[in-house]
């Protein structure tokens, strides 16, 4: 029985030694390359429109892709039948992303990619759709052109057009063959102080549109010029009035200008806005009143060197209305900067405004020293809107003439005893911040915040901003107070500004959690105050205040 477990035993042996070596004699080499009968394709493709009539295409690079080609069909199908309407060729990797120009406005696309190889047989084809923006071939409006019942709409000599549509109103007015060759339309008809919008089309396509707004019917306004006293003129006017300020510095009063009415001060040209060296008090009895501050240019004055006896106004406005209610409060087309403690302040009373909205304005140099910028610690703020603002260093803390201090709180809303249970809702949306809330010279402490609302019920939109800051030690954050509702966050951008960000310190304020980006802007030059975006994303996300948005 032995030696026949002996017999078996050697007879396996060799069995597996000649299937071992019949086996290496068929092995391939080592395997390190891949052959394939054709180049993979290019993978990720992206279409992004950009400049409203173009797109950006990018893909990632393929593996022994000499060039690659691209075709472009009028439709968004992805039908691909017939001529393209356009084809590029020889396109290498060092060119993407590729921006292609001079598709129609208004109209889809299909388009297709793939790699060429020497050699081998050409990727198979990847694709995308895409659409274009309406053109934008009106030029500028020239701010002379702009009367209080038409203006002059310009675009490029002989392109084409066949009416212009103007909204409010729906007014369609044709264009003729002589203004196409001339690219230029005399408008009349129109009404005064309104905001209207001009849209070129030809047939049912945009071929631009631009915005305006028609200057004052003074017959329906009081004249204010440079040598009047605005004071007086203020204190003079009836309730309801709308004073028109033609263009100038105001010097003749510097102190503060009492509001205990309805009112309307407006600059009287939005693009040569009056200058003005005041503070605005809200006072006792203005009652259920409504307030609009439009196209003026504010000055606080307070630069001063050292030593010298501070001249400028501590508020641009300050609400002291007791227990009476404000309806609407409104300041648009603003240049306001140089102001020592506030934009806008309440801190000893127990008034209420039910609407204040900032728009359309930019802001700079508001020390905030012994206060912040926003400040309601007494009265109270049922609708705060800001949108489509700059903020230029703002809340910084700074003291005249610049002494380094802490920075300050952009928003700040107190409870009010006076209005138990009000809540207040905070829409901040399409502005740009640049070195708000603090102060490049110091580190950022807990009062260095964006909001801080100290009573319930509260609630907080934030969306399309553009944040930039000075780096991780100094730049705000949201509040971590508990009364504070977490706000509710999409589409911002936080450049050199980390705090802003969740685990940036590490704790639990109320930091943006909505994966927001941080890109540069690329600003063209922020510090002579152009703040002109650059950067292809954020122009596409329309991230910041849209007149730094080509």
């Amino acid at each position: 029985m032995k030696a026949l477990l002996k017999i078996f035993s050697l007879m396996a042996i060799l069995i597996a030694s000649v299937l071992a070596g019949g086996c290496e004699d068929n092995l391939p080499e080592e395997l390190t390359d891949v052959t394939v009968s054709r180049l993979f394709s290019p993978a990720g493709l992206d279409a992004r429109v950009v400049q409203k009539t173009a797109v950006r295409l990018n893909w990632a690079p393929v593996r022994n892709a000499e060039s690659y080609t691209i075709e472009f069909h009028e439709n968004e199908q992805l039908d691909f039948s017939g001529t393209p309407v356009r084809t590029i060729t020889g396109v290498l990797d060092e060119q993407l992303p590729l921006t292609v120009t001079g598709f129609a406005g208004e109209t889809g696309y299909s388009v297709r990619v793939r790699a060429i190889g020497q050699g081998i047989d050409p990727s198979k084809w990847v694709t995308a759709i895409f659409r274009t923006d309406p053109e934008q071939i009106l030029y500028t409006m020239i701010p002379e052109e702009v009367t209080a019942f038409g203006t002059i709409i310009r675009w490029p000599a002989g392109e084409i057009a066949t009416s212009i549509v103007f909204n409010p109103g729906n007014i369609i007015r044709p264009v003729t063959a002589e203004e196409v060759l001339a690219g230029v339309a005399i408008i009349t008809g129109l009404q005064s102080e309104t905001e209207y919008t001009a849209t070129l089309m030809n047939g049912n396509k945009v071929r631009g549109n631009v915005t305006f707004t028609t200057l004052i019917d003074l017959a329906g306004a009081t004249a204010v010029h440079p040598t009047d006293d605005l004071e007086a003129m203020v204190a003079a006017a009836a309730p309801g009035s709308v004073l028109a300020l033609f263009p100038g510095e105001y010097t003749a009063f510097m102190g503060d200008i009492i509001i205990d009415k309805s009112i309307t001060i407006r600059g009287l040209r939005p693009h040569d806005k009056p200058r003005i060296f005041n503070r605005f008090m809200i006072r006792t009895g203005t009652t259920d009143a409504n307030l609009a501050f439009l196209n003026l240019e504010m000055v606080g004055n307070n630069f001063t060197p050292p030593g010298e006896t501070l001249p400028g106004q501590l508020e641009a406005f300050f609400f002291d209305a007791g227990t009476h209610t404000v309806n609407n409060f409104l300041l648009s087309g603003m240049v306001v900067r140089n102001y020592f403690r506030s934009l806008v302040a309440s801190r000893a009373n127990l008034g209420r405004i039910t609407n204040l909205t900032i728009e359309n304005s930019v802001v700079t140099d508001i020390f905030c020293s012994g206060g912040d910028f926003i400040d309601f610690r007494a009265g109270h703020v049922s609708n705060l809107t800001i949108r489509n603002s700059t903020f230029d260093m703002v809340a910084t803390g700074l003291r005249a003439p610049q002494t380094p201090s802490a920075p300050r709180v952009f928003i700040r809303l107190d409870a009010n005893t006076n209005w138990p249970g009000t809540s207040t809702r905070v829409l901040i949306e399409n502005n740009t911040f640049y070195n708000v809330a603090h102060n490049p010279e110091t580190p950022a402490t807990a009062g260095s915040r964006i909001i801080d609302i100290r009573f319930v019920p509260n609630e907080s939109t934030i969306r399309n901003n553009l944040f930039v800051g000075a780096g991780a030690e100094y730049t705000a954050h949201f509040s971590e107070r508990v009364e504070t509702a977490h706000p509710t966050f999409s589409n911002n951008n936080y450049f050199n500004a980390p705090r802003f960000l969740a685990g940036v310190p590490t704790g639990s304020p109320k930091y943006d959690t909505s994966s927001p980006t941080t890109l540069n802007p690329g600003f063209v030059n922020a510090d002579a105050g152009n703040f002109r975006v650059t950067n292809d994303d954020l122009i596409f996300r329309r991230v910041g205040d849209p007149r730094w948005l080509p």
